[in-house]
């Protein structure tokens, strides 16, 4: 999550003939072991995608090498400002089918079969989104000073010995490729030199879906108040060819059609390279549309529409959800919270670096169990683009099976809103140029103003706010006073579960870097908040950024409060503080110090579940995404008469008058 790979790893030399070794046995270690998981990946896709009317342009995106976990996008390891022609006569590269989703399949398997007449182990083949990635699509500011003027990055990429391991000996090969509707044509380039000094070869024919502008990959958030839903997709239809719509209702009564609104964005709203640059990509046309005064506790279905100006209908698949419970309802009711998940490629390209190797395992744990999930936050660090625009397609298609069902709460990380001069809080460049424009409009979020990413949301018996760590939490800040006026705004008696929620550590971690600075936290990451925290009685405080699972005793100014570890009973002591950052991008290690607050480490990719079963009594449980199973947990049994009792510094004032 954090730009700090140089406190955590010795960074070795990616071009060293033992790492290039190593690089080429882990992709053929790996593919066996994602077989099982492209099968289940692609059997849930076909439920996802069922009843779809209208065919579409498809791919799925790239994760490419020579990136450690913590730094730059694998994208970045491709020097295509070092690429050369040298087209070979004797080399071609076929893809076929030709014409993809012709009976409404997303995504879909490309072939690609090639030849050359100099093959090498480090050839290898970058899949291209338009199809013409020369000269003509360079913008001024993407194009390069000389020859070849190749200004744009492709989004996937495979060696050419990956399914050919005969390849430097034959010269020909081939290999499938998992594609997904990305609104416009594709080809396919085999390179030579590596991918420090490619050199094109031959490319192939193109490759299209049948509508490439179809609506695609929904993605339900709460609304502004507890009653309404809003749902956002992605599609090639401006407002200027058609007209965007939702028609819903709850399930087997009349529908009605509600008005959607449209955003795009250009290059021009990005910050810096890469997004303004090679990895500047149309992100197409993105649609919101609020759905209000809904019944607690009703399904409700609903399709995405586009209304042609020649009269035609465009369709979506059917959809459904779960509209929320009142606030103060007491009821089963079950959360999913995690950080830095990304994205990974289920069909095996891009994946020896293990850059987001657990991301495809916590996504099919959701959806295994998503019939009792009620809601999920992702604390931040959503997509790990940083600046690769295309990728954030490919992060909506993964997740789609989720957020088409149930709401999907985002939070601001570095790798979506940091970058120098933006007016983030951190001057780094993690956001690879997007500077939380991508973030802000590919996902809605109730907040007042979305360039300021922190807003409260309640859900039953839950109240959460959840904080920008991008931006300045301190006290005397616009943000502090957001947080107090949510923790003092829960009404305790209705909703008895205060959760805090950021993006990076604001509380405690036992992280190597925050261990080598020793403040364990974040820098000034609680001095102001933590007697927020203790006045307010927040139950729980998740964190991200950091790339374990970690959980401290009930604590406040670094002392344990409580020696329960697992049954917490009667008044509020302390704030439990929880890191989530396991969601799926590269493991972080802990200090070797031996922090006494924190009960419970794992240095594995996991994620976390809340389930309130009335008021009175909450179970959090620690999942393995590796096989779901619970690994620790924890239980809250409390009265309102236990919110509203005194402890330490907590205390409201008094009178001995009668």
């Amino acid at each position: 999550s954090s730009s700090c790979c140089c406190f955590l790893y010795t960074c070795p030399d990616l071009h060293s003939p033992l790492v290039r070794v190593w690089k080429v046995e882990t992709r053929k270690a790996a593919t066996w072991n994602r077989i099982a998981t492209l099968n289940w990946f692609l059997s849930n896709w076909v439920g996802y995608i069922s009843g779809m009317i209208l065919p579409v342009i498809l791919l799925f995106l790239a994760t490419l090498q020579e990136a450690s976990s913590h730094g730059d996008n694998p994208l970045a390891g491709i020097a295509i400002h070092e690429a050369r022609f040298a087209l070979e006569e004797s080399a071609f590269i076929k893809a076929s089918p030709g014409v993809l989703g012709a009976q409404g399949g997303n995504p879909e398997w490309v072939t690609l079969s090639f030849t050359s007449a100099n093959p090498s182990n480090d050839d290898w083949i970058g899949v291209f989104s338009p199809a013409n990635f020369s000269a003509a699509i360079c913008d001024s500011e993407g194009s390069m000073a000389g020859a070849p003027f190749l200004c744009t990055a492709p989004i996937k990429f495979q060696y050419a010995n990956y399914s050919s391991p005969r390849y430097k000996a034959t010269g020909k090969g081939s290999v499938r490729l998992l594609l997904i509707n990305q609104r416009s044509d594709f080809s396919f380039a085999l390179f030579s030199g590596g991918l420090s000094k490619p050199k094109l070869v031959a490319v192939s024919n193109k490759v299209t879906f049948a509508n490439p502008n179809a609506p695609l990959y929904p993605r339900l958030a709460q609304g502004k108040t507890w009653n309404e839903m809003t749902v956002t997709w992605t599609s090639g239809y401006g407002i200027s060819s058609a007209e965007p719509f939702i028609e819903w209702g709850q399930k087997g009564d009349v529908r009605v059609r509600s008005p959607t609104g449209t955003l795009t964005i250009d290059r021009s709203s990005m910050c810096g390279p890469p997004a303004r640059t090679v990895g500047w990509r149309d992100p197409g046309f993105i649609h919101t549309s609020f759905l209000k005064e809904l019944w607690p506790n009703t399904v409700y279905t609903y399709k995405l529409g586009h209304k042609l100006f020649n009269g035609t209908y465009i369709w979506s698949p059917e959809y459904q959800f779960k509209a929320s419970p009142y606030p103060g309802q007491d009821s089963v009711q079950r959360v999913v919270i995690f950080g830095d998940m990304g994205k990974d490629e289920p069909d095996g390209s891009n994946v020896y670096n293990n850059y987001q190797h657990g991301a495809l395992n916590t996504t099919k744990q959701l959806i295994d169990d998503l019939k009792n999930i009620d809601i999920v936050f992702h604390i931040g660090d959503i997509v790990y683009a940083n600046g690769y625009i295309s990728q954030w397609d490919q992060f909506t298609a993964q997740v789609a099976p989720i957020t088409s069902k149930v709401p999907y709460m985002v939070a601001s990380g570095n790798h979506e809103r940091d970058w120098p001069g933006s007016g983030s809080f951190y001057g780094t460049k993690d956001s690879g140029g997007e500077c939380g424009v991508m973030a802000e409009t590919m996902f809605y979020v109730p907040a007042e103003n979305r360039a300021k990413f922190w807003y409260s949301t309640d859900y039953g018996m839950f109240r959460f706010c959840v904080a920008d760590t991008e931006h300045d939490w301190r006290e005397g800040t616009e943000q502090y006073e957001f947080i107090e006026r949510c923790f003092a705004s829960a009404d305790r008696r209705k909703q008895p579960w205060l959760i805090f929620i950021a993006h990076r550590v604001l509380g405690y971690s036992s992280a190597s870097w925050y261990g080598a600075q020793g403040s364990f936290e974040e820098p000034m990451g609680r001095e102001s908040l933590q007697k927020l925290w203790q006045k307010y009685k927040v139950d729980i405080a998740f964190y991200g950024h950091v790339h374990n699972y970690e959980r401290t005793c009930p604590i406040y100014q670094n002392i344990c409060l409580d020696k329960e570890k697992h049954n917490y009973k009667g008044p509020f002591n302390g704030t439990i503080h929880v890191v989530a950052g396991g969601g799926g991008s590269g493991l972080a290690d802990f200090t070797p110090l031996n922090t006494t607050w924190s009960l419970f480490k794992d240095h594995d990719y996991g994620f976390t579940k809340l389930t309130a079963f009335d008021h009175s009594n909450l179970l959090f449980e620690y999942k393995k995404s590796s096989d779901g199973k619970v690994y620790d947990s924890f239980t809250i049994n409390r009265d309102y008469r236990d919110i509203l009792a005194c402890s330490v510094d907590n205390c409201s004032p008094t009178t001995l008058a009668s």
